[in-house]
């Protein structure tokens, strides 16, 4: 069943347009890495401001900010990385750097919903007060955010 639905990915018209064309897929995977920057960027903006305990008048604007700014990338980032899966989606599907940056995506979002759900969040966005709970859950969001950049490195050499 996996196979089939691979097979028809492989077959789609995304997937025929980047193998056919000499300029779409580097566009498309510029378009990823540009997405995928700005998350990371903006995500890594207020994780740093927290651990280094900026002043409140600056954490609390950002802490409204990055959010929208990271789930615009993020939505840019899932859709250019469906569009690049296409291309050679049996071999990603095999592929453990792959699966690992997927992972870790996933983690990422895990950790920033559940974040996002805390009352001391919305104590960060409304008066810049970060409680130490908020530095260790930046601490660990700059390393799920990291991991996942470093598995995405990671599949070229491991295809």
């Amino acid at each position: 069943m996996l196979e089939d639905f691979l097979g028809l990915i492989a077959n789609s018209w995304p997937a025929q347009a980047l193998k056919t064309s000499r300029s779409l897929y580097p566009l498309v995977n510029a378009a990823h890495i540009l997405a995928f920057a700005t998350l990371y960027g903006s995500i890594a903006t207020l994780d740093l401001a927290v651990l280094t305990k900026a002043r409140g008048e600056y954490l609390a604007p950002l802490a409204r900010l990055v959010p929208r700014v990271a789930g615009a990338a993020l939505c840019a980032a899932i859709a250019t990385g469906l569009i690049l899966f296409s291309v050679q989606p049996f071999d990603y599907a095999e592929n453990p750097a792959f699966r690992a940056k997927l992972l870790m995506v996933v983690a990422g979002l895990l950790h920033a919903g559940a974040l996002h759900a805390t009352p001391g969040f919305r104590e960060l966005q409304a008066t810049g007060t970060a409680s130490a709970t908020l530095a260790i859950s930046a601490a660990i969001s700059l390393a799920i955010w990291t991991a996942a950049i470093v598995a995405g490195r990671f599949i070229a050499f491991m295809g």
